[in-house]
């Protein structure tokens, strides 16, 4: 486990829209379909693509929108929206440098590279396990929203364990109850 880890990804290569708030405008309007000001998860899920023809994880859509939902209003304005639209387009980023093959697909090999470079130190048995559980097509790899999913679940489950290995050793005890809380924190 990596003792100092917090990974978010880093400022995007100045792709479309981030300079240009009305070509963001447009991407907003096109996806928010009830024209309520407010891009809901089943829009923003709709208007997503990780690559694979099959719809975008719907919680890592939740997790998305739950970052940058500031209102708790069940969606994103376009100003959020701005700070979501950056947000995917960092991890476009991290996703592509870690995809060495170009597949589209993180495999069991790019995934331990980028946990790695992100500070992660885990055995060759627990990326089996990752890969298992963010793999929801059973090819043995894993898609970019995904791959999103994965990082942000890891990351959450790390911040939970630090609060508890305060001598920063790798290690806790906890009762079950405490143990419970702790996951029941992240789902």
């Amino acid at each position: 486990m990596a003792a100092g880890y917090q990974y978010r990804p880093g400022p995007a290569g100045g792709g479309p829209g981030l300079q240009e708030p009305n070509f963001l405008w447009g991407v907003f309007q096109r996806v928010d379909k009830d024209r309520s000001g407010v891009i809901s998860d089943c829009e923003l899920q709709q208007a997503l693509s990780n690559g694979t023809w099959t719809p975008f994880n719907p919680a890592t859509v939740r997790s998305i929108l739950s970052m940058f939902d500031r209102e708790n209003k069940g969606g994103v304005n376009f100003n959020e929206f701005t700070g979501v639209w950056k947000y995917i387009s960092d991890w476009q980023n991290v996703f592509r440098t870690y995809d060495r093959d170009s597949s589209g697909m993180i495999d069991k090999n790019e995934l331990k590279q980028a946990l790695t470079g992100f500070g992660y130190r885990l055995s060759d048995q627990f990326y089996d396990i990752l890969v298992r559980k963010f793999d929801r097509q059973g090819r043995g790899q894993i898609a970019f929203d995904d791959f999103i999913q994965c990082c942000v679940v890891l990351q959450r489950l790390t911040d939970v364990f630090r609060r508890y290995d305060t001598d920063q050793d790798g290690w806790i005890q906890v009762s079950y109850e405490q143990y419970l809380s702790m996951v029941f924190s992240i789902v």
